[in-house]
């Protein structure tokens, strides 16, 4: 089975907190690899995934030669998910032209004044662009529910505008990856105290983040209603156990690769007058 299949959310999903340890890729499926050791595994694949974000970078490459088709990346999650770290371990290899990562924060008070998908379709890529939205357009339907900002009816017609929005991004050329990295509330326990108690890391604490995680339940229920709601043929949601860092990145270069190589790209046809110039 394809990481795309296996991965694919499908409307009959549930966010379970036991799922976020999940390891589909290692051997028998429980974390187990021949009783090889944990750190030989995580060696294994660091290795691997190196290994197919180089294909990733050569298909980048005639994507971005051919500016006809463009990816958008959709990375979601809970805080300490790991979005920046997935952005990093997947394209730190690939030439940064024809890449941007964008990162939503709280809107300013002129994109306020605007509708919520303003500001996205701003920043959506262009022909042979692939682009990171780290955080997005679902924050709207996500932290607007449990705060409270936005009634039913109006999250419901956030979908609805949602869905159009994608199927028109679709229809003129973009391939949509959805994105939900799944971590269990012990596993972001772990990841914020090792910030607070790693000097060099304290810089990524946020008291916010403390207060975001009381209302775990919340958010989790939002996210489920959120992804069965807008998950589509055209614009599908993945979700990736992120417990493990180095998992979570070979599913992810995984997932990817599988993607682009669909797309059967190539380098543009050479032109054959060009063979007959010789420089002076």
């Amino acid at each position: 089975m394809k990481a795309r299949d296996q991965l694919r959310a499908g409307k009959n999903f549930k966010l379970r907190d036991d799922d976020a340890g999940g390891k589909p890729l290692r051997g028998n499926g429980n974390g187990n690899n021949n009783g090889d050791s944990k750190s030989a595994i995580k060696q294994e694949e660091r290795e691997l995934t190196l290994q197919l974000t180089d294909r990733i970078a050569v298909l980048q490459e005639m994507l971005y030669a051919r500016r006809q088709r463009k990816v958008l990346l959709v990375l979601q999650g809970m805080d300490t998910s790991g979005k920046d770290g997935t952005i990093t371990a997947l394209f730190n290899r690939i030439n940064p032209m024809g890449l941007r990562a964008v990162g939503f924060k709280a809107p300013s008070a002129a994109e306020l004044a605007h509708d919520f998908l303003w500001r996205i379709h701003q920043q959506v890529p262009g022909g042979g662009e692939i682009v990171i939205f780290n955080r997005s357009h679902y924050e709207d339907v996500l932290i607007t529910v449990v705060q409270g900002l936005i009634d039913e009816p109006e999250c419901k017609r956030r979908y609805q505008h949602i869905l159009d929005f994608e199927r028109m991004l679709t229809d003129t050329g973009t391939v949509i990856v959805k994105v939900f990295l799944h971590i269990s509330k012990e596993e972001q326990r772990e990841r914020l105290q090792a910030r607070l108690d790693d000097p060099d890391k304290q810089w990524k604490f946020d008291a916010n983040d403390l207060i975001q995680r009381k209302k775990w339940d919340e958010y989790s229920h939002a996210y489920q209603r959120a992804i069965v709601a807008t998950d589509t043929d055209h614009a599908p949601w993945y979700v990736i156990p992120a417990n493990s860092k180095t998992h979570r990145n070979l599913l992810m270069s995984t997932l990817l690769l599988q993607i682009l190589e669909d797309l059967d790209l190539s380098f543009p046809q050479p032109d054959p007058g060009l063979s007959r110039l010789k420089v002076e």
